[in-house]
This record gives C-alpha cells, sequence and structure tokens, in this order.
C-alpha cells in the first residue's frame, strides 16, 4: 500500500492536539526542558521556507530530548505588533488589526502542517490586549525603578518608517528594516537605562553556553574600554576669550599623551557648543549641519567611523595639551562620533590609523611618541619625545601621565540607552501621563492596565515627533493619577522588540491575570534550556531579553538563576540562512519560497527532512527543490520496510551491531545540531536493514527516524506496529556497548566547552588525539592563534584544550 502522507498527517496533527501529546504539566514535571524558538513575526506573505526550516529544526531537537526522558516545553504565538505588519496594512489599504486577523489564521495552519510538538494550549500573540497589559506593566516597573526616563536627544529617525530607531536598528546609516538612509533629528523620546546593566551584560556571556559569533558580537556592541578621561581647555575661543572652557577626552592611550597634535570633535558635539552659544562662521555651520543630517556609525565598538572618506573643517578653537602646554587646533569632523566617550578625541595621527588618514588629508602634524616600526605605529612600546616619561613603558607610563595631569581613571562602554518610543500606531501605548499642574510624568495605574490601543480608521504615521494617537482627543484627553485634575496621555507606542523581550515569561502561564508569570512556574521551567535563532538578532532581541531579565530580577519579580544573574537563557544556538540559487531569500528578488505547495506534493516530513539534510542546522544551505525527492524516496523504503511484518520478527548479529553504533552516531549528531550527518547514518542503517532485517534494529531506526519524519514515525508506530501510545512518549533507543568497536566519536573542547568532534579509533592516545584535534579547522579557527596551556584528555570520550 502506498503511503499517503496527504491524509496521515492531516490524521496525527489534529489526534496530537486532542490527545494533548505535547501539553506539558507545568507543575509536577520532574525534568523541564524549555525549547524554545525565536518568536515568530508574522508577515502577510506567510511562513517562507527558511522559517520552516528552524522551526522544525527546534522541534527535532526538542522531540529528541522528550525521548530521552525530559518533559519538553514548545510553545508557539506570533510577534505580531510593529512596523512590518503597519507598512503593509498601510500598503494595501487594510487596518492593521482586521490584517493580523488574517495573517494569524494563515500562520497558525502553516506552523500546524510542518508537524512541530507544539503545546498550541499556551499560544498567545503580542496584539492581545491581555498580552499587552503586561508589557505595559514591565514599562511602568522600569519608571518606578528609575530605568525608564524621558529626554530630548539627538535620535536615529527614519524618513521612510516615519519614527525614530534605537542605535541597534541602525545598520551602516541605514533602517535595518527598510535601508533608508537615516537622519538625526532632535526630539524627547523615552529611553530604557540598558547602561546600567553594561557590566553584567558583558560579564554574564562568561557564564553562559551560547554560540561564540553571538557573544562575540554583543560584547563589541557594548564596547568596553578602559582609559582615562583627561581635560583640555579650550583658547581662542571667538567672542568668549575672557570665559573658561574646555572639553573632555576619554583616551585608552594615554601614553600617547605627547603626540596629541589636534583635537577632533562630533557634528553632534559642535551643534551643542552652537546651541548654548559659540558664534562661528557660516562654512562651520553649514558644515555641521549637513554631517547632522546623514549620520555615519561607526565600526563596533569604535570611537571613530572606520570605512568611507573621513571629512572635516577647521572650527577657529585651539586647545591646551596640558601635558606640554602647546596649542593644537580643534576640529570639527563626520569620523567622530557623539555615541562614544564624550564626542570628541585627541587625535595621535602616528599611533591610530584614522587620525593618520584625516591628518595627511588636512596636511596637520604627525609626532612618532611610542618607539615602533612603520609610519603608524598602534603597539605598545617605549617612550619617546615624551618629556620626563620618555623611556618608560607604555604601560608604566599611563598611569603616570593620568596622574601627572590630574586626569581620571575611567571604563567606558559603547553601549547607548534603549530608545523605546515609536511615532507609529500599531504597538502598545507606552503608559504614561503628563500632568501641567503637577508638572510631571506619571504611570497610569496598574488596576487601569491594559492602555488599550483606540479602534481608528485614520493610523498612518504623520511623518513629524508626533504619533497618530495624538490626534485622538478622546484618547490622550485623561486624569492625573495623583491630582485629578486634566492631563494628557503619551501617545508614543513602544518599540516592538519590548513585546519580545518578555514573551518566553509569558509562555508558561499565559491564562494568569493577577501576574504575567506563577514565580513557581518561572522558577521550575527557567532558564530556557534551548533557543534557536537568527544571528541578526544578536544586539537586538537577545541583548534586550538578558537585560529585561536581570532588571525584572533586581526588582524581585522574578528569582530564577540567581547564581548567574538572571541570565534567562542557558543554551543558544544560531542557524545559519538558507538562500535560493546561492542568493539570500527576499521579495525584491524573487526567490521567496513558499513551504505550501511542497507541503501539498511531498508532505511535511518530506520537506522536515530536506532541509535538515541540506546542512547543519547551525550552517546555511541552498534550497534546490529537486533534493527532495531523494528523502521522498527514502521515506518510501522506510514505509515499504516496516509494512513487510515479517521484518520485525528477525534477528541478525551484524545488524543489531550496527545498529548499536548508528545510535551514538545519530544521538550525537542530533545533540550537536547536526542533523544532516544523523539522516546519512539513518539512511545507511536502512539499507543494511533490508539485506539482514532484524527487529531491535527496526524498532531503533523507528525512533531515530521520529523526530525527523514525526508522522510517518507515528503511522508505523500505533498502526502497522500496533502500539497504543505515540512513539514521541517513547524511550530513546539505548547504545550499548559493542566488543567490535573499532572507533569512537571523539568530542573537542576548548575551556570545557565543546566545539567540535571527529570520528577515530578507539586506541588512540593523547598525543596523537591533540594532533588530530589541533588540526580541526572548526578548532583552528576558535584558537585564533592562541597556544594552548593545557590538554585534558578522557580516553574514548574527549579532549579539553585549555587557553
Amino acid at each position: 500500500m502506498k503511503y499517503n502522507f496527504q491524509k496521515i498527517e492531516k490524521k496525527w496533527q489534529a489526534r496530537w492536539q486532542d490527545e494533548k501529546t505535547y501539553e506539558p504539566d507545568f507543575d509536577t514535571a520532574k525534568a523541564p526542558f524549555y525549547n524554545l524558538m525565536m518568536f515568530p513575526y508574522p508577515s502577510a506573505e506567510g511562513l517562507h521556507i527558511g522559517g520552516v526550516r528552524t522551526f522544525t529544526g527546534v522541534d527535532v531537537y526538542g522531540r529528541f530530548k522528550r525521548m530521552q526522558g525530559f518533559n519538553v516545553f514548545e510553545p508557539i504565538g506570533l510577534d505580531g505588533f510593529g512596523i512590518n505588519s503597519e507598512n503593509y496594512a498601510l500598503k494595501i489599504g487594510e487596518h492593521p488589526a482586521t490584517l493580523s486577523k488574517k495573517t494569524e489564521k494563515n500562520f497558525y495552519r502553516q506552523l500546524e502542517e510542518i508537524g512541530n510538538g507544539f503545546a498550541w494550549e499556551e499560544k498567545l500573540e503580542t496584539y492581545d490586549p491581555e498580552y499587552y497589559k503586561w508589557t505595559q506593566w514591565i514599562f511602568i516597573q522600569m519608571f518606578k525603578r528609575g530605568l525608564a526616563y524621558r529626554k530630548k536627544a539627538s535620535v536615529n529617525w527614519c524618513p521612510k518608517c516615519l519614527t525614530v530607531l534605537a542605535d541597534e536598528q541602525v545598520v551602516s546609516g541605514q533602517c535595518e528594516r527598510c535601508s533608508t538612509k537615516v537622519i538625526k533629528k532632535n526630539l524627547e523620546q523615552w529611553f530604557f537605562k540598558i547602561t546600567d546593566y553594561a557590566e553584567r551584560l558583558l560579564s554574564g556571556l562568561d557564564v553562559i553556553d551560547w554560540s561564540e559569533n553571538i557573544k562575540t558580537a554583543q560584547r563589541h556592541w557594548i564596547g568596553k574600554s578602559e582609559g582615562a578621561r583627561i581635560r583640555f581647555f579650550l583658547v581662542d575661543v571667538p567672542g568668549q576669550e575672557d570665559k573658561k572652557h574646555f572639553v573632555d577626552i576619554f583616551t585608552t592611550r594615554p601614553d600617547t599623551l605627547y603626540g596629541a597634535t589636534f583635537i577632533a570633535v562630533s557634528p553632534e558635539l559642535a551643534k551643542f557648543w552652537m546651541d548654548v552659544g559659540w558664534q562661528v562662521s557660516d562654512e562651520v555651520r553649514a558644515y555641521v549641519m549637513k554631517c547632522l543630517e546623514t549620520p555615519t556609525p561607526a565600526g563596533v565598538g569604535a570611537p571613530t567611523k572606520t570605512s568611507g572618506e573621513k571629512t572635516g573643517i577647521f572650527s577657529g578653537i585651539s586647545a591646551v595639551n596640558s601635558i606640554n602646554n602647546e596649542k593644537i587646533p580643534v576640529w570639527i569632523s563626520d569620523y567622530v562620533l557623539s555615541g562614544y566617550g564624550t564626542g570628541a578625541i585627541m587625535a595621535v595621527p602616528a599611533h591610530d590609523e584614522r587620525d593618520f588618514e584625516f591628518a595627511r588629508k588636512y596636511d596637520l602634524p604627525i609626532k612618532k611618541v611610542v618607539e615602533g616600526e612603520g609610519d603608524v605605529f598602534t603597539g605598545d612600546g617605549k617612550l619617546i619625545n615624551s618629556g620626563k616619561f620618555e623611556g618608560l613603558s607604555s604601560q608604566d607610563a599611563k598611569e603616570k601621565i593620568v596622574t601627572h595631569v590630574g586626569g581620571e581613571q575611567k571604563i567606558q562602554y559603547r553601549l547607548r540607552d534603549w530608545l523605546i518610543s515609536r511615532q507609529r500606531y500599531w504597538g502598545p501605548p507606552i503608559p504614561m501621563i503628563w500632568c501641567d499642574k503637577c508638572d510631571k510624568w506619571m504611570p497610569e495605574r496598574e488596576e487601569n492596565l491594559p492602555v488599550r490601543l483606540p479602534d481608528v480608521k485614520e493610523f498612518r504615521p504623520t511623518g513629524t515627533d508626533k504619533s497618530p494617537l495624538a490626534n485622538i482627543p478622546e484618547f490622550y484627553k485623561t486624569t492625573c493619577p495623583e491630582c485629578g485634575g486634566e492631563a494628557r496621555r503619551e501617545t508614543d507606542v513602544s518599540d516592538t522588540f519590548l513585546d519580545s523581550a518578555w514573551y518566553y515569561l509569558r509562555y508558561l502561564d499565559p491564562k494568569n491575570t493577577k501576574e504575567f508569570v506563577s514565580p513557581e512556574r518561572a522558577n521550575k521551567w527557567l532558564p530556557v534550556s534551548m533557543y534557536i535563532g537568527g544571528s541578526e538578532h544578536a544586539v537586538l532581541h537577545l541583548l534586550y531579553v538578558r537585560f529585561v531579565s536581570m532588571a525584572l530580577h533586581d526588582m524581585n519579580f522574578l528569582s530564577f538563576a540567581k547564581d548567574s544573574g538572571g541570565e534567562p537563557i542557558t543554551c543558544f544556538r544560531s542557524h545559519g540562512l538558507i538562500v535560493k540559487d546561492g542568493a539570500k531569500m527576499s521579495k525584491s528578488k524573487g526567490n521567496v519560497v513558499s513551504p505550501d505547495e511542497y507541503i501539498r506534493v511531498y508532505g511535511a516530513d518530506s520537506v522536515r527532512m530536506y532541509l535538515a539534510f541540506l546542512a547543519p542546522l547551525e550552517d546555511g544551505g541552498d534550497f534546490n527543490d529537486t533534493g527532495i525527492r531523494g528523502i521522498t524516496r527514502f521515506l518510501a523504503r522506510v514505509w515499504q520496510y516496516f509494512e513487510n511484518k515479517n521484518n520485525t520478527d528477525k534477528h541478525d548479529a551484524e545488524t543489531e551491531n550496527y545498529a548499536q553504533k548508528t545510535i551514538r552516531k545519530v544521538s550525537g549528531d542530533i545533540e550537536q545540531l547536526k542533523y544532516n550527518t544523523a539522516i546519512s547514518s539513518l539512511m545507511q542503517l536502512l539499507s543494511q536493514l533490508e539485506e539482514a532485517p532484524s527487529a531491535r534494529a527496526s524498532y531503533a531506526l523507528l525512533k531515530m527516524l521520529a523526530p525527523l519524519a514525526p508522522h510517518l514515525a507515528e503511522e508505523i508506530w500505533r498502526e502497522v506496529l500496533k502500539n497504543e501510545s505515540s512513539i514521541h512518549r517513547t524511550s530513546w533507543p539505548e547504545a550499548k556497548a559493542i566488543a567490535e568497536d573499532l572507533t569512537f566519536t571523539l568530542v573537542i573542547q576548548i575551556n570545557g566547552k565543546m566545539r567540535d568532534s571527529v570520528e577515530t579509533e578507539i586506541d588512540i592516545n593523547e598525543k596523537d588525539a591533540a594532533i588530530l584535534a589541533l588540526s580541526r579547522e572548526k578548532i583552528k579557527t576558535q584558537l585564533a592563534g592562541k597556544t594552548p596551556k593545557k590538554i585534558i584528555f578522557v580516553p574514548r570520550r574527549l579532549i579539553n584544550i585549555v587557553v
């Protein structure tokens, strides 16, 4: 009989929901395992094939852990607020609230059809008032603790999206959503003080098991620099000769102070000086205003921009270098960033590439003060041309020079506060109220939450610093929570990244009307055991979710994982990117692949397994629909093998031996998210079974196949083999020791964390194991030239390289 996947997959999807196969018992679970996928943003076009690969990849791991004996919780929901949904609604002339119901229905249909083991009873949507009630509640708690504040600042503005953007949402000077060039505006906005947590966010990266590329991105974005703040007094200020002015400089190289030949300040700092009375020439004013219209974000962690032509103009002001009392010119330049340090740098062209490039362009002095090769020497060395500090090493000179000039040792971070306000309609209203009489901002009373987003006809962005809600008196007119007089609501909505910064908490308790999550559930199920998602959110969602968790811990609303500072996620892995014909899928290129037709023609199991077979989940792959056919043929062979029930009544010692090796290999591969090699091993085991059938090996094959092809495995297990309960509730096959084994999988660790594995001889010695491990490309990349301090070898298990 031919396997009818259309009928069978629908049958089991319905049965699993009816039987609550994937619903955990939150209160009595003995081995909780929180298996989380990144909150999907439901586009109008629906789920694309890249999303299917990610979601099914997460599901394979969750099914594997369930069969290993864990109580797995795998929730799903929709991150439906935000600019993308609103822009599409504007494009097609439909209200976003109406559109969200359509996209929700379509998205959930697709998510059900891929066959994931979702706990559907806990699904949630961010635009549900019962969800954003608690988003608003979190905002209020931040305000009460001084972590939410409003100030006027130079902010990023997207002329197309017509809203402000956080620094993290600007990529190479462009809006990360629409790629429009971002401009600067001075606006009063709401911010979260994520900078208060800079050091904790940085140090916490040492205790969590996350993909290295994510941790590296966060370290660079936080951008810790240890240095000093040194004051330079300004002279020759036109019309201000009788007043004392200065500029403070943060530098990581105070040892090069004798080599500072000019000061460079950011256009933003120059504009501030102009605003407080500095009289400038028309040329200077024009240059500053032009720069402010075209912001140029720096490379990660840098005080100056790292690419593109650097321009500048002499300010007309000089500064006094306090180490030698020399007058040096003050320049205004677009290569200095306002977001780093004080917005001004001391330029040392002989010891900084960017300063050197600028000095050469404008014929400014270059003075070498540290001994070293080349026109520009950026390393440490002995000081030269440095007065009484000459001959000292850079390290010895730093502290002495700072003390000599009356400077201050200081730690600086690149991280800026999180800009929360959005001048749009489709989002949770910020629950704050301004009262003229009380002359202050106050939060809405918590018993009045949620502050509901009004259902209005005109929701188009205004293009000003006000959201569309500012045109709705029925919304913004209210009473003061303190004096009872007339007051005005905040009309901005909050950044959609706030919605997703805490969703993993609400999944655990979505119907709780008294608190955002039960403390008992949070303590039992958190931190998240495994989280898989895209690396594009490294310094957006993934940074924000850590910050919000830490803040809620400090407010005593959460208490899990205290030993790790309230880190919400134990393990995070970033998935690779699926491309089509070598190019990233995008609507503009017309190469976005919908899964619907492939599921209709080949079935969800074939699509799942083909996507898993492309490459390890952490790597990318090129989607080629001809590859699905090979997987389809393999599943047809599995079906045919089990249809012949005689195959499960036999015993063959060689096949059993082969199956045991396969169990170990597949178990290790799935644990490392290398589903492609696990599938290859299953294909080889099936070929062995077809040659020499054997009962226990047959059952092992089916169980190992279950996470990858859940519908087929369930149909065979319950309908062909006549088992009463789900295969997905059975135990993972156990690998027994086999005397005939000649190889094993050597796990390779660096500083105790697994970085690679390789199949090798069972009797390999420590010397050969070390040579093998150090020759692996992945290990070479991770070590980046570092010499191991120690190597720990555990025979037949692992080798740990300590650096």
